[in-house]
């Protein structure tokens, strides 16, 4: 298959899908996360969650963080 044929085909992915297939490529580009790495995400992550779970951070809505990321592609 050529890039453009590939990337025809992900015009089929969900949103979803396509993050997962862009993780695997990355990984796949750049060798792998470290377990240790991968670790201290997870952990990073639960602290996270759980601050804005306890109402100790606030979240952010989905629509105020989907107009950021369109500012800053310029979409």
């Amino acid at each position: 298959m050529t890039v453009e044929q590939i990337m025809a085909e992900t015009d089929r992915l969900a949103p979803a899908q396509l993050a997962v297939l862009a993780e695997r490529l990355a990984i796949r580009l750049h060798g792998g996360i470290s377990p240790e790495v991968e670790e201290s995400w997870r952990q990073e992550t639960r602290h996270r969650l759980a601050d804005i779970e306890s109402g100790r951070e606030p979240g952010v809505p989905g629509e105020e963080v989907s107009a950021r990321i369109r500012k800053i592609v310029g979409r």
